[in-house]
């Protein structure tokens, strides 16, 4: 397996020029964000993910968690690279200082996660989970435990999990069995939770485990559903670690990928009930647990950036080296690598525009989630949101799902020994695969999109965001440079707006239509977003935007990749969606 080498000028490039972090520094709370500080972030956590995590990918990998007796174990370093980033106060970038935090935009946590998820991503996985728990108690808890848990729990001495699941429920967590009995103003917790990552480890002092449960005169569904504080070690008054809470862990799974992250069943109140406090209202949780949720699928969709560029980067280090036959045409006696055939080419080249594409995508819905927390206009914060809450399906399904064929490609490039294990090259395309899976599915996010986005306020934020593109749009008709782009994206921004009424339409007709094509149209929509932001980023270029000339046309050439040879699929996509959806419905299901 190569190394890691962070991609500090596309990173920074996508923060400043194209999705707006000067704008975003601009925002109450967020001032010290200039350019020097933002740099020297990016400089130091690349440092830290290629010197520290990316080491430590393989044997995440090879040697992977152990479970025995209850305990966890990890490989040797994993806990020195979590004492890194506590030491460094990396988990609180984006928290107030009043916890321990930095205060800085959200936008810019992203750029440092990108570089760890793509030197480490199984490592990863525990801050990310952290700054969830992190987010729903901030929103949600009460004065004292914001007290107790946050002075903690942003800066890394304390770990967080998300325990939505069980054995019975999956995706339904109406099936959520698990109970918690009032006692003493605080309440005892029992149940199972299963696909808990991080569930049990030793790299912090304690965990900290929101936990979904229900009261019992709690009516069934999601309405009974109520969010719940479990940590690992109980919480003495005066702050310090107590006694072992009633928290077991059964065992942990054995996965296709991330073998590094422990994926833990857990069990609480196998003696009597784990002690708990119920974060907010009861009935509530559900509502609550989204806090956490919605900024993990984000972050699970930078995953398929991240594991998408590590399998890039890769790929392109062989193909650099290998030698093997000559490509067609070729006249020079010295054989040249196979990254002068032409198919290699392109597979390289495809990979790098859809990865640009992602990297727009994902940037963008952080940085409309910082405008719609701290912009001082309120009508500004709600246009925000509505964007936020279309981006974040399209970020998380589709950015996963591109990944998982980024990989692919990556494997493909290596030949036959891209399935050997040793190159390193299959690792990625493992760790990939359950990114469209986990925090919802690429369907759940679809639904999301189409029912909430679509269907309802007649897809305002939807149009808002046409809107938008019709800016680029424009924008890009007045520079030569960029025009190509610029008018794939106009075609293809016409047919996606079809599909959008279609969706409509078809929900008058068939209240199950728009569902039945609620992933292809996801697809449609990742494909016109990413054309949309490579083609800002290409206007921001031809415009004098980034570091040298050489990089300003790789800019403009990456967006007319992209812009002949995937925004073509929107029309294609549109065209099975309006073709296919009924047809599917339709389909006895026993001939399946």
């Amino acid at each position: 397996m190569t190394g890691y080498t962070a991609p500090l000028s596309d990173i920074t490039f996508v923060l400043q020029d194209v999705v707006g972090l000067p704008a975003i520094a601009w925002l109450p709370g967020f001032e010290e964000a200039t350019p020097d500080l933002a740099a020297s972030i990016l400089d130091e956590a690349a440092k830290i993910a290629g010197d520290v995590l990316a080491p430590l990918n393989r044997a995440g990998d090879t040697i992977g968690a152990k479970w025995d007796a209850g305990r966890v174990s990890l490989p040797d370093g994993w806990k020195e690279a979590w004492d890194a980033l506590v030491e460094g106060g990396w988990n609180g970038l984006p928290y107030p200082a009043d916890y321990g935090g930095m205060g800085l935009p959200n936008l810019l946590n992203m750029g440092v996660l990108e570089m760890w998820q793509s030197a480490n991503m199984a490592f990863s996985l525990c801050p990310l989970l952290t700054q969830g728990a992190v987010n729903a108690i901030s929103i949600y808890g009460s004065d004292a435990q914001k007290a107790t848990y946050l002075p903690k729990m942003v800066p890394g001495s304390w770990a967080g999990t998300m325990n939505l699941t069980e054995p019975q429920a999956g995706s339904d967590l109406a099936a959520v069995r698990s109970r918690a009995v009032p006692e003493g103003g605080k309440f005892r917790i029992s149940g199972s939770k299963i696909f808990i990552t991080y569930g049990e480890h030793e790299m912090s002092e304690n965990i900290v485990h929101l936990v979904l449960a229900r009261l019992p005169d709690a009516p069934p569904g999601v309405k009974g559903i109520s969010l719940f504080i479990v940590p690992k070690f109980l919480v003495n008054a005066d702050g310090s670690i107590g006694e072992r809470n009633d928290v077991v862990c059964a065992s942990i799974e054995h996965k296709l990928g991330i073998h590094g992250s422990p994926t833990a069943v857990l069990v609480f109140g196998e003696k009597g009930g784990a002690l708990g406090e119920i974060v907010g209202e009861p009935g509530r949780g559900l509502e609550y647990m989204f806090a956490m949720m919605n900024h993990a699928r984000l972050n699970v969709g930078l995953q398929g950036l991240s594991i998408a560029e590590r399998a890039y980067q890769q790929a392109r280090a062989y193909a650099a080296e290998r030698i093997q036959g000559k490509p067609v045409g070729w006249r020079d006696p010295a054989t040249p690598p196979i990254v002068a055939h032409p198919d290699v080419k392109r597979l390289l080249v495809s990979m790098r525009a859809r990865i640009e594409a992602m990297r727009g995508i994902i940037y963008e819905t952080a940085a409309a989630g910082d405008v719609s927390h701290a912009h001082p206009d309120a009508a500004v914060r709600a246009a925000a949101k509505r964007k936020v809450d279309v981006l974040t399906p399209i970020a998380k399904g589709w950015s996963t799902e591109t990944g998982c064929e980024v990989t692919s490609d990556g494997v493909q490039i290596h030949g036959g020994m891209g399935y050997i294990e040793e190159t390193g090259a299959a690792q990625h395309f493992r760790d990939a695969r359950i990114t469209p899976i986990y925090e919802g599915t690429t369907a759940i996010q679809s639904n999301a999109l189409v029912g909430r986005s679509v269907l309802r306020e007649a897809g305002l934020g939807v149009r808002e965001l046409f809107t938008e593109i019709d800016a680029t749009v424009n924008a890009a008709s007045r520079l030569a440079e960029v025009a190509k782009a610029g008018a794939a994206l106009g075609a293809a921004l016409a047919t996606a707006r079809e599909a959008l009424d279609w969706l409509g339409e078809a929900a008058n007709e068939e209240a199950r239509l728009p569902f039945a094509a609620s992933v292809p149209f996801l697809h449609l929509m990742g494909l016109l977003t990413g054309g949309w932001m490579l083609t800002r980023g290409a206007v921001a270029a031809a415009k004098g935007a980034g570091p040298d000339a050489e990089f300003r046309k790789a800019r403009i050439a990456i967006a007319d990749i992209f812009a002949a040879q995937y925004l073509p699929q929107v029309a294609a996509r549109f065209e099975a969606i309006r073709g296919s959806s009924a047809a599917v419905l339709a389909f006895d299901d026993a001939m399946l």
